[in-house]
């Protein structure tokens, strides 16, 4: 597993300062899926975030991953590879209520049918940091990534697959849109 280290920077009288420097808070590894692990990083809410920073988490009590149009969240996801889903033990049941618990407002955007298509109301910038994973769309086209390689997912029903043998991990900027 990753640990996200999150340094904070804000002011004090008139001074920039560090308000926080260690792990998030809102990292959580699956037991019903292992080797799937989410780091909701940061979270904002409004078009225009006030400054300076107020110095509070954004992400202790986050009601739902998928932001609200103009609202932001960073997010880190660690995917392990396909087969820890295929395998006979996996339990999706299990791993459908943990998404739920800990992916507020991104779980239900998943299909029920398991195949992890989903869509939302964002544009996204996936950025891939190690591993590889493959995109896949509701066409059927799959595009073949690695690290270093960059997405604009703009609100388009997907899947993310790790066909490999090792973890890949994706660093995600989600900004909240609106449907035409």
């Amino acid at each position: 597993m990753i640990m996200v280290r999150r340094v904070v920077t804000g002011e004090r009288d008139g001074r920039a300062v560090i308000l926080s420097d260690g792990p998030v808070a809102n990292t959580h590894d699956y037991a019903a899926v292992p080797g799937f692990q989410t780091t909701l990083a940061w979270a904002t809410s409004q078009a225009v975030p006030p400054l300076p920073d107020d110095g509070r988490d954004p992400v202790v009590s986050i009601e739902s991953v998928v932001p609200a149009p103009h609202g932001t969240r960073l997010i880190v996801v660690q995917f392990p590879p396909d087969s820890v889903m295929t395998s006979p033990q996996f339990d999706g049941a299990a791993a459908a209520q943990e998404y739920a618990a800990h992916l507020p407002g991104l779980a239900e955007a998943f299909e029920p049918d398991g195949s992890g298509m989903h869509r939302t109301q964002t544009v996204d910038y996936d950025i891939i940091v190690s591993g590889e994973l493959w995109l896949e769309l509701d066409d059927g086209e799959i595009r073949h990534l690695k690290a270093g390689d960059i997405v604009v997912q703009n609100g388009t029903r997907h899947a993310w697959r790790n066909r490999s043998d090792a973890p890949a991990v994706m660093m995600a900027v989600l900004i909240g849109a609106a449907a035409k």
